[in-house]
């Protein structure tokens, strides 16, 4: 489950339960139309407990697709597993993370 808000330039997108191989199966038409709006996008991971590597690589693969374009991708209320796997990752080194 997730819903959009737009907060000035930027496209909050909110992600509800576990970011899996299931979830983003469900989630990729809604990745790709964050690309094709021309908002920075901001991914609130919040009420997300556990990221595994599906998760993970859609991630990357929406942060590089925005990069392209000369936008922006940051993670915002992240916490637990999928914080201490970003940092793991060292992903936090080239996607903002906020907590």
């Amino acid at each position: 489950m997730s819903f959009t808000t737009k907060i000035n330039n930027t496209i909050q997108f909110d992600i509800d339960g576990s970011l899996d191989a299931l979830a983003v199966e469900i989630l990729r038409p809604n990745f790709d139309a964050l690309v094709q709006n021309e908002s920075d996008v901001a991914l609130n991971l919040a009420s997300v407990q556990f990221i595994d590597s599906s998760g993970i690589g859609a991630i990357v693969f929406l942060f590089k697709r925005l990069r392209a374009l000369e936008r922006n991708l940051n993670l915002i209320g992240v916490h637990g597993q999928p914080l201490e796997l970003l940092k793991h990752l060292r992903i936090d080194q080239s996607i903002s993370v906020m907590s």
